[in-house]
């Protein structure tokens, strides 16, 4: 007899939901970024990953997915240029490949570019504004620039080459030639069907008017075109008071200016008031960055080459050491003042316990008052004209603070020595204070007059100066103490 064969039961679903492969992998990201990595060190080691295993297929993959300001970011990054060129060029397409050349530093340019053709680079710019292909070429050698530029359309490498007279840090040197603009006499029907033809133009937030030299006369937003008769002459409904920039204008100014009067672009006139250029709300956010970057190196007494791995030890020794000899030379000079008051020292050594205290908070606080200052300056805040009124409440804030400090200091030289050199070091602190927030409101005004940036003030120099003056203050008031002290 054949046994039977038992029916297979169906198995109950399971109640938990199914969860897809991508669901998993945004959980670990999740759980990544929860133990305080970024998104963008999850990228990059990813992508290192990837390159150490050969996974080329997904890694091509993964940069198709990617926006091309975060794969710059990852090639910007990456440790070898080897690594660089071949992240850069797994990147699809000639414009992607563009749009990630255009976000990368110029180091970063100089190593990806290494082994292409002229050619080769010439058509991956071809469809780059004219700002973005200067900004390239300018990290090229100049031979090479002019080789690449031979190559592209006459139209194109014409107004890459007008950008690229101007100084890189100049409205000239950061403008974009793709405008809209049109002649006065023009209607707003005619304005309305050239801009359904415009495809070059940069951003068209505004329409620029000119008149037959082509010298910019007015301005008008895209709502004054739509509520108006479709006869209606632009010189009609223009804005004739337009906000404008020359070219040789320094880029941190032309930032401060977007900023102060709200723009989202602001057009580039050459002397005669003839329009070349416009720079756009997105180059301005750069620039800002970069001035920012800019002064705070140099508040630390480096520059931006000294960074990351931009250049060799000896190189970034060389950028650093003339701001150390500055701290050399200052610290020399405070033990030249020791040595001047060592007989006061020999008289009462319990002295030397607080000139560290003394020398600290005094460079301190000095810092902290030319960073405000300096930064007031920088964004408009602090005027040269109210230079007095931000010099009397500096000083105000400064006394403040060394009353509270000096008390403190004066209870603790009270409870540790004695009566009279608790006093002493307090009322040091309180004077040392108030010279150093003086000293260091008024240094970045008076290098600001004299043309040299007042970022540096608030570096080596302020400090080293702070604490030279207070150690001063300090010795000073204990010798003429002495009999008290003893």
């Amino acid at each position: 007899m054949q046994p039977t064969e038992r029916p297979v039961e169906p198995r109950p679903p399971d109640p938990r939901p199914r969860v897809s492969e991508r669901d998993v992998l945004r959980e670990a990201l999740r759980d990544q970024i929860d133990r305080g990595q970024t998104k963008s060190d999850i990228v990059l080691q990813s992508v290192q990953k990837l390159l150490r295993r050969g996974a080329i297929t997904n890694l091509s993959k993964m940069l198709g997915r990617m926006h091309p300001a975060d794969v710059a970011k990852v090639v910007i990054h990456l440790s070898s240029p080897k690594e660089k060129r071949v992240v850069f060029e797994l990147v699809r397409g000639e414009g992607k490949r563009g749009q990630v050349l255009s976000e990368l530093d110029g180091e970063s340019i100089q190593q990806v570019l290494t082994d292409l053709l002229h050619s080769d680079v010439a058509w991956l710019l071809k469809d780059l504004g004219p700002d973005d292909v200067a900004y390239i070429l300018g990290f090229l050698p100049e031979e090479r620039g002019k080789e690449i530029l031979a190559l592209m359309k006459a139209e194109d490498s014409t107004e890459v080459a007008d950008i690229l007279k101007y100084p890189k840090d100049t409205a000239g040197g950061i403008m974009t030639t793709e405008f809209f603009s049109l002649p006065e006499d023009a209607t707003a029907q005619e304005a309305i069907r050239r801009l359904q033809q415009a495809t070059d133009a940069e951003m068209v937030f505004y329409i620029y008017v000119t008149d037959k030299d082509e010298h910019l006369v007015g301005v008008l937003s895209l709502r004054q075109l739509l509520t108006v008769p479709p006869a209606t002459p632009l010189k009609n409904i223009m804005a004739r008071d337009v906000m404008s920039v020359a070219v040789d204008m320094d880029q941190e100014e032309v930032a401060r200016q977007v900023a102060s009067y709200n723009l989202l672009a602001i057009p580039v006139v050459e002397k005669d008031g003839k329009l070349v250029g416009i720079i756009t709300v997105d180059d301005v956010v750069d620039v800002i960055r970069e001035e920012a970057t800019e002064d705070m190196l140099k508040m630390a007494g480096a520059i931006e080459e000294d960074t990351g791995s931009k250049s060799s030890s000896f190189g970034a020794a060389r950028l650093r050491l003339p701001w150390l000899f500055t701290n050399l030379v200052g610290s020399l000079l405070s033990g030249a003042i020791l040595w001047y008051f060592r007989y006061t020292i020999q008289e009462v050594v319990a002295i030397v316990s607080f000139i560290p205290v003394i020398a600290a908070m005094g460079g301190n606080v000095g810092l902290q008052s030319s960073t405000l200052i300096i930064r007031g300056l920088a964004t408009g805040l602090v005027e040269l004209t109210d230079i007095w009124p931000v010099f009397y409440r500096e000083v105000k804030i400064g006394l403040v603070m060394g009353l509270a400090c000096g008390m403190t200091l004066t209870v603790v030289g009270w409870v540790l020595h004695e009566g009279y050199l608790g006093m002493v070091v307090g009322v040091s602190l309180i004077i040392a204070f108030l010279v150093s927030t003086s000293m260091a409101t008024i240094m970045p005004v008076v290098l600001k007059r004299m043309g040299v940036d007042p970022a540096v003030a608030a570096g080596p120099f302020v400090t080293t100066a702070n604490d030279i003056t207070g150690i001063t203050i300090y010795l000073t008031l204990a010798t003429l103490f002495l009999e008290h002290l003893r």
